[in-house]
């Protein structure tokens, strides 16, 4: 176990942040009965991170540049007109694709009215470059630009948004693709779907009102201060108070009234089309970029193959539904039909859906996505926890050597969502060492489903069956435990937290702390 942790100040924290500071001159300035000094945080620009970057490089490192402008757009939903913002005035944001090792060279320039970041959400990637305001790097101010650089080290699904308030719930999201050459052998072409739910520039709302609303009001009252609760979920479920609900999550389903949600930018009524002929062998990349809803996603009469969760392989499972929570991503096999069919993704809890059509010989009528949602909502789900790593990416057995409970209870009566009974600190942590095997216990004792996510790291899921898949962010539902472990190979300070997005910024999230 590590050695008790010293809490410092958000200013001492910004001071270590320039560097690593160590203990040597305090040792020698106490006597020997003095007790040995606390560990110090190593921080985004110390020397460890530095060595670990260059040690992903090689000769052969290719890299790849991009400009990335956040600016406020005019955007077409299908028919739906809204005001938002986007990276490059479009929604989702223009797909990035390299190369497993490569060098992403991006530079954002913020044309924003608010500061911003960019977080590469699931790649383990340098602490520097990892987008969390004060924790790794200062905000970027509106009117100027930096300039992103590191190696993407795993090949995977994976995808960007800032890591600033609500900005999430807007259109700043983007697919990062990072392709390992050995792939493509199982099928003959990819579509990449990002889901979303929408209400930005609807009814004259937006994600930093419904926040401060809820912040303002708590869950007894709407964004208005009534108590008709205009910024909750309303439905038909007696004695919820109108929340969504789902047996599949283990109660509530969501907090946010959302009337839209989005596969690609599109509403169901317009959706995307997608070309194939019948017999293609195609690879989904699903990516779940929503602020507060899960999705199942299934297509009507075309069994999927399960083969990646969150960028790395799992032992290849069939399915025909399968659910993903906000900021995890799947990848699946599926063959064309004979006939144009939806890739329905139903809202969990919530009487919508979104779709994008696989367009096989005569177009396909969107409105008929009605009655496939509800044969997809009939299917048996299957849940990341059924999946199971492939070998090749499989943890070593060994026993943690450390082992860090967060307890996650919520909300509070002025919508405080909490880990260990804290709101979030970044001067405060749990900290470990590098070279480790590090378990996280998370226990969810409140009555909401919470997709936790570890940044700059991929942990192993732990069940009753075995070691689990290789996965960065797992689904916690109510009343239940969930183990995961990971080795500490990527130093520096790493936030911890809910990707519902009005949890994390209501205070669930924490902070992953390398000390030495």
């Amino acid at each position: 176990m590590t050695a008790p942790f010293r809490r410092i100040s958000r200013r001492g924290f910004l001071i270590l942040g320039a560097g690593v500071t160590t203990a040597a001159g305090l040792a020698a300035c106490t006597s020997g009965n003095a007790s040995p000094p606390a560990p110090t945080r190593i921080g985004p620009k110390s020397p460890q991170v530095a060595a670990t970057e260059r040690n992903r490089r090689t000769a052969s490192t290719r890299s790849t540049s991009v400009s990335l402008e956040a600016d406020v757009s005019e955007i077409d939903l299908g028919g739906i007109q809204v005001k938002t913002w986007t990276y490059g005035g479009e929604v989702p944001g223009k797909e990035i694709r390299i190369t497993r090792g490569d060098v992403l060279n991006a530079e954002l320039s913020n044309k924003l009215p608010q500061p911003t970041t960019v977080h590469w959400h699931g790649l383990a990637l340098r602490n520097d470059m990892d987008g969390v305001p004060v924790l790794t790097q200062p905000e970027i101010k509106a009117g100027t630009s930096f300039s992103y650089e590191f190696v993407a080290p795993d090949a995977g699904t994976y995808w960007f948004h800032p890591h600033v308030g609500t900005q999430l719930d807007r259109g700043l999201y983007t697919p990062l693709i990072v392709e390992d050459p050995a792939d493509g052998s199982d099928y003959d072409t990819e579509l990449v779907i990002v889901l979303d739910d929408w209400l930005d520039g609807i009814d004259g709302r937006d994600p930093d009102t419904v926040l401060a609303g809820l912040k303002k009001n708590g869950m007894m009252m709407g964004e208005s201060g009534d108590s008709s609760m205009p910024g909750m979920d309303h439905g038909d479920m007696p004695g919820m108070g109108g929340m969504p609900q789902s047996e599949l999550l283990g109660g509530d389903a969501g907090d946010v009234t959302y009337r839209y949600v989005l596969a690609n930018g599109r509403i169901s009524a317009a959706p995307r089309t997608f070309r194939a002929r019948p017999g293609q062998r195609i690879r989904l990349r699903l990516i779940n970029a929503a602020a507060d809803t899960a999705f199942r996603v299934g297509v009507p009469g075309v069994p999927m193959t399960i083969t990646h969760t969150d960028g790395f392989p799992v032992v290849p499972q069939r399915a025909d539904v399968v659910l993903l929570g906000m900021g995890e991503r799947l990848d699946a096999i599926i063959t064309v039909p004979n006939s144009t069919v939806p890739v329905l993704a139903l809202a969990e809890g919530r009487d919508t859906y979104a779709q994008v059509l696989l367009q096989s010989g005569r177009p396909g009528d969107p409105a008929a996505g009605d009655t496939a949602a509800s044969q997809v909502a009939a299917l048996p789900v299957l849940t990341a926890s059924n999946l199971k790593a492939a070998d090749e990416v499989t943890l070593r057995e060994k026993a943690p050597d450390v082992t860090h409970t967060l307890v996650l209870e919520g909300p509070g009566a002025k919508y405080d969502w909490t880990i260990n009974g804290k709101t979030y600190d970044p001067g405060d942590g749990l900290p470990i060492r590098t070279g480790q095997r590090v378990r996280l216990r998370f226990e969810n004792k409140s009555t909401m489903f919470h997709p936790m996510h570890v940044h700059g790291h991929t942990f192993q899921i732990l069940g009753k069956n075995g070691r689990g898949a290789r996965k960065d962010t797992a689904m916690t539902v109510p009343g239940t435990t969930l183990d995961v472990d990971f080795d500490a190979n990527n130093p520096g300070q790493w936030l911890t937290h809910c990707h519902n997005i009005y949890h994390s910024e209501a205070g669930m999230m924490t902070v992953v702390s390398y000390v030495e």
